[in-house]
């Protein structure tokens, strides 16, 4: 009895000194993702793009963002089994397929992405004398708070920084249906259609996974997480040329009534650069039918003012991008366009294996253009549109939008 016992005593002490291993090593053999907000079901395996861990599930990770993405998988005993049967292999094979034509939508525009990334990465390093705050900080040294806008969808691998007025109401659509976070009361089921999810809807905070939300989810492991998604999912950001951006944010927000804008902004500029001190609407209904609202003259001298940047961040819609999405420090493996958003799309849905589940919506396009701009910087000074340049001259030279030479002429 004493040596069966010391046997058994030997047998739990090995176990336990395996597991720790497993435990230590783990990340790396390959890493995992144990974060997953809710249980893959088995049809995931179909897209190769699983991350959950629960049983008989299906662990894939990306250990080179250059290639394709190869699943590792961690089976039960019951799936192992089940992976021998006809079905299964099937599976396998359609998954094999998937990665194929990954593979292939990564070649398609590889010379234009490679590009694109080139050039940012050429930026960063200050190669093209063009410096702006934050260019050489290390990601950990990022504040929480200000990664806000990469949204992360565990399901199929993906982490996505939105821009304001680039699009992000359609593809914060696609997120919403990758991720199933929003139940359509019609048929009681997450949405299938990124055109069906209501555009007053997709912009709730509380619809998407951001890094901001790691530390009240994961603690002191955020950091961690982080840096493990950053390595392993494909990450992606739309940008336009700055100025037209500005535009459309100015005619957004401040061409008709947004009561929301016009307390926090548009009273402001009002106020400062309007002479209307007194006798000033108190809402913007008011103010737009006393013939009195923001001029984009003033909406520039607002970006301009010193008091400005020192009382609070730009708001998010004339945020620069490099503050928003850190390309400094994000190695982003898709930078589409919205000058080519629609072919920038579909290759970008072919690279994330999921153009099988849906589409992007193109249906409801910007409608500011970006001969616009000579018009709409006819009345601003030629001081202030350099001034203005300067302050969102990383962003072209970023993104390769060239630089605007009316800006600098009478």
């Amino acid at each position: 009895m004493g040596a069966w016992r010391g046997l058994r005593v030997a047998f739990i002490l090995g176990s336990l000194f395996v597991i720790l291993l497993i435990i230590v090593y783990w990340d790396d053999v390959g890493g995992f993702n144990l974060y997953s907000f809710r249980e893959l079901k088995h049809e995931s395996v179909q897209s190769g793009c699983c991350t959950g861990i629960t049983t008989g599930s299906v662990l894939s990770v990306s250990t080179d963002r250059t290639q394709t993405r190869t699943p590792v998988a961690v089976y039960n005993a019951a799936s192992a089994a089940t992976l021998f049967s006809k079905g299964a292999a099937q599976e396998v094979t359609d998954v094999e397929q998937k990665e194929m034509e990954s593979e292939e939508a990564r070649t398609a525009d590889g010379g234009e992405q490679k590009a694109r990334q080139q050039r940012v990465l050429d930026v960063c390093l200050g190669k093209d004398d063009v410096d702006f705050p934050g260019r050489t900080r290390a990601f950990e040294q990022i504040p929480i708070r200000e990664l806000d806008h990469l949204i992360v969808d565990d399901t199929h691998q993906i982490i996505y920084c939105y821009v304001p007025k680039v699009a992000c109401t359609n593809w914060k659509r696609v997120m919403v249906v990758l991720s199933q976070s929003l139940i359509s009361p019609s048929t009681g089921k997450p949405y299938t259609d990124p055109e069906a999810v209501p555009a007053d809807l997709v912009h709730n905070s509380s619809l998407h996974l951001t890094f901001a939300k790691f530390w009240r989810h994961y603690g002191s492991l955020s950091r961690h997480l982080m840096a493990l998604k950053l390595q392993h999912y494909t990450k992606f950001l739309f940008v336009r040329d700055p100025f037209v951006r500005l535009i459309s944010a100015f005619r957004n927000k401040f061409g008709r009534p947004n009561e929301d804008f016009y307390r926090h902004f548009g009273s402001v500029m009002l106020r400062r650069y309007g002479n209307a001190s007194e006798g000033l609407a108190e809402t913007a209904a008011e103010a737009f039918a006393a013939g009195i609202k923001p001029t984009f003259h003033q909406f520039v001298s607002y970006l301009l003012d010193p008091e400005t940047e020192r009382k609070s961040i730009f708001n998010e819609h004339w945020r620069q991008v490099y503050r928003l999405c850190h390309p400094c420090q994000v190695k982003y493996d898709f930078i589409g366009r919205l000058e080519t958003l629609e072919t920038d799309s579909e290759r970008l849905l072919k690279l994330l294996n999921v153009d099988h589940l849906l589409r992007f919506p193109l249906g409801a396009r910007n409608r500011t253009e970006a001969s616009w701009e000579r018009d709409w910087f006819s009345q601003i000074p030629v001081t202030k549109r350099r001034e203005l340049y300067k302050l969102y001259e990383a962003d072209f030279e970023l993104f390769g939008y060239p630089k605007p030479d009316y800006m600098f002429h009478q």
